[in-house]
């Protein structure tokens, strides 16, 4: 019973179509094909506004190219403390873009204009310090909490008034949608967004991941560092036919729905039993979860895999991280709920 990552599952059924309909007769390489060429258009259906799409393999790579675009080596990309793009890109970021990453803290995994506006004192233009150029959210947060549309839009009008651009980590984007019940559009560009990163991995994708810029200015760059990073495949159909597919019908919202559902039910029942607290507030496909060490080990004995998010404390507890995916069982969510309370 896997809930250590909801990357954990394989691949939608229809996806597997597209792929195995993509392998029929040739196609033109390097993006050239007309899957790729068309991704633009399909992004834009769904965000409500002309855009430039890029697809990759990785979210990193996603992430890191995306920034990139977005700051010179002499600036600095504000983001959280725990957001993934500080703690687990292996500096990746850092390297494409040569910027440097300045993490905030903030509760719940979410930052707020004023953190953001205290970390900006002192990063003033003077030439001994990195210049300021760009905030970074990751929606959903690595907590599994979503920002509402009024905290993106209150961070995105800091910005502007900063002159800074504002990046979406969007790896769990449909996830945070589901769960705030509102457009892409809305969740994105018309809170302020410049450019992010459209998660289609975790919600049932191979490997396909896309940059896509609301301000199709900032992409002037990206195809050489898309190039320059690996990320430009010769078979890019393969990649674009997913996140087509996952677009058609609205896909990536409905793996993200039943997730969310799931840890929904899980956080309710586990609430329930003696001595297992909610770390967090349970807003989309993660629940963390405090608990004995020793309840822990049990249930990883009874053959549940999840995480300890943090280490264990001084009190015999630990908090760890329980995640819910687009293929999660049913009966899988229940047998973990059997061992929780045995």
């Amino acid at each position: 019973m896997n809930f250590a990552s909801d990357n954990a599952y394989g691949v939608l059924p229809h996806v597997w179509a597209v792929l195995q309909a993509a392998d029929q007769g040739t196609a033109l390489a390097y993006g050239n094909d007309a899957a790729t060429k068309n991704l633009a258009a399909r992004f834009a259906e769904r965000f409500e506004r002309d855009v430039a799409a890029f697809p990759v393999f990785t979210g990193t790579a996603a992430n890191a190219l995306a920034l990139a675009c977005l700051t010179p080596p002499f600036g600095a990309v504000l983001c959280h403390k725990d957001s993934h793009i500080m703690t687990s890109e292996c500096g990746a970021p850092e390297f494409f873009s040569g910027a440097k990453l300045i993490g905030i803290d903030g509760a719940d995994g979410k930052l707020t204009p004023q953190g953001i506006a205290d970390a900006l004192e002192g990063l003033d233009g003077s030439v001994h310090s990195v210049q300021p150029r760009a905030i970074s959210i990751s929606q959903a947060t690595e907590m599994g909490t979503a920002y509402t549309t009024q905290e993106v839009t209150a961070i995105g009008a800091l910005a502007r008034s900063k002159g800074l651009k504002l990046h979406m980590d969007g790896a769990r984007f449909a996830n945070a949608v589901a769960h705030l019940g509102v457009t892409p559009a809305e969740a994105t560009w018309k809170c302020g967004v410049d450019v992010m990163s459209f998660g289609a991995t975790k919600a049932g994708a191979l490997a396909a991941e896309a940059v896509v810029f609301f301000d199709p200015s900032l992409a002037g760059e990206f195809e050489y560092r898309r190039k320059r990073s690996g990320h430009l495949a010769s078979k890019m159909r393969f990649v674009s036919v997913q996140l087509e597919a996952m677009l058609a019908d609205d896909l990536w919202l409905v793996s993200g729905t039943r997730a969310n559902a799931l840890a929904t039910h899980l956080a309710g029942e586990l609430k329930q039993i003696s001595g297992m607290e909610i770390a967090y507030p349970v807003e989309t496909n993660m629940v963390f979860v405090r608990m004995p060490v020793e309840k822990a080990a049990r249930m990883r004995a009874g053959g549940a895999q999840f995480h300890d998010w943090f280490p264990a404390q001084k009190d015999g507890t630990v908090v760890t991280r329980i995640a819910l995916a687009f293929a999660t069982p049913d009966e899988h969510v229940a047998k973990l709920i059997e061992l929780a309370k045995a």
